[in-house]
């Protein structure tokens, strides 16, 4: 079982302070957390630092931990920049850059991005077929619906061969297929409950049997709250909650309580199939990445 945490990112204008983010990063490492994850909204109404500039300065501030981002919705990028970007974040930081993608759904502002969002699938897996391709070919010859190159070549690829671990969300079996055709992991989302990713898993492992893939990993965005009181708890998540989603209708999907709450909730995640768990506390994220190493994790 790996463990992940979320690094900080919600500044609002004219707060960021560096040496409380330095102090958080250096402190999940020396906690024995295996990665930080960013997160990305471009447009939106939440003051959210970008998360390539974020995880540069994180990885300028660390030695052996992995960062990465959950998720890009990567229709909404060119290919070439973003695995220009993702390459150089891989050069920088010696290898330790981790990639999730994921296609955004129907509803995004594709039109803000001069798309049309009525091809976001396909535009979205082609994307992930050049992006690699750039990443992996001396010479790119590429000849797609969207996007044509002829004898391109981008250097330096990535620090990691073939490429960084990439990783794919989404809940429909059709988006499980996609995660094993196109990546190397499987993020569940935050907003789904236990007993809906254990179902995922499920199609995941049936998917990946007749892939004969057995180089698969599993992981699952956990929002959280602990608290020595419950009620603080589960309230605190409501309103996490909340302010991410726009509802209270969400509670389910949180693991909130006290310590002993919140170890029986993550052990259900981790006996759903979650190889890897992406702790995600609403608030003081420093004090509750204290005690999730020190009165959770110990305990999964």
């Amino acid at each position: 079982m790996r463990f992940a945490i979320s690094i900080p990112q919600f500044v609002a204008d004219g707060t960021f302070d560096p040496a409380a983010f330095r102090a958080y990063v250096q402190r999940a490492e020396q906690l024995g957390f295996d990665s930080g994850w960013t997160q990305e909204q471009i447009i939106g109404p939440s003051a959210q630092l970008a998360p390539n500039e974020t995880m540069a300065y994180a990885f300028a501030c660390t030695e052996r931990l992995r960062l990465g981002c959950a998720v890009y919705v990567t229709p909404l990028h060119s290919p070439a920049h973003l695995a220009k970007s993702l390459a150089t974040l891989d050069q920088l930081s010696g290898g330790r850059l981790e990639i999730g993608v994921g296609s955004g759904g129907k509803n995004r502002p594709f039109a803000a991005f001069g798309i049309d969002g009525d091809a976001y699938l396909a535009r979205f897996t082609e994307g992930l077929r050049l992006m690699k391709t750039l990443w992996t070919e001396p010479k790119t010859d590429f000849d797609g619906r969207f996007w044509q190159l002829e004898g391109a070549s981008m250097q330096p690829k990535p620090f990691q061969k073939p490429h960084p671990p990439m990783w794919l969300g989404g809940g429909h079996p059709n988006a499980l297929k996609r995660a094993v055709r196109y990546g190397q992991g499987f993020f569940g989302a935050g907003s789904s409950t236990t007993q809906a990713f254990a179902g995922q898993v499920k199609v995941l492992r049936e998917v990946l049997a007749e892939a004969g893939r057995d180089d698969f990993r599993i992981a699952k965005r956990v929002y959280i709250a602990v608290d020595d009181d419950s009620d603080t708890a589960h309230r605190r998540a409501s309103e996490g909650l909340a302010s991410v989603y726009g509802t209270r209708k969400l509670d389910a999907v949180a693991v909130a309580g006290t310590p002993d709450e919140c170890v029986a909730g993550v052990r259900e995640v981790a006996e759903a199939g979650a190889q890897m768990i992406l702790f995600t506390p609403f608030a003081d994220q420093a004090e509750q990445m204290e005690r999730l190493a020190a009165e959770v994790m110990p305990r999964i």
